[in-house]
């Protein structure tokens, strides 16, 4: 890394549990020349700041590359084994069964019925 890092910015310990989970080059089309902890720690800067892709401080590599790899790496489901392998290792460390057992939803979040407002509530007597 040549530049000065942020707050957001992979650990090295963290980085040696990542990166082993990440896709290895693709064998076909141009090799790869960015550095996917750059990737990773410009998507994380992204998460916890909130800018826009174009607003990316320019250290990081190009928003577009970014983006990219982003696009690529949710169309095939590789963020959701990686975030799914690495609830397992930390669900691991601690002494727990590798994949949870139960879960739990925010009432608020969930959708209850198809209808709202005075019809859904009321009916008619007859």
């Amino acid at each position: 890394m040549k530049r000065k890092p942020y707050p957001t910015d992979l650990t090295d310990g963290e980085w040696d549990v990542l990166q082993p989970l990440l896709p290895p080059p693709s064998k076909r089309g141009r090799p790869r020349t960015v550095e996917l902890r750059e990737i990773v720690n410009a998507l994380r800067y992204m998460v916890r700041s909130g800018c826009a892709w174009r607003s990316l401080p320019h250290d990081f590599p190009p928003w577009p590359t970014v983006q990219y790899y982003f696009r690529k790496w949710s169309a095939s489901g590789e963020l959701e084994r990686i975030h799914a392998r690495l609830r397992q290792q930390e669900r691991q460390r601690q002494g727990r069964e590798p994949t949870p057992s139960a879960a739990s939803i925010d009432s608020q979040s969930a959708k209850t019925t198809e209808k709202g407002g005075l019809e859904a509530t009321t009916r008619a007597r007859g």
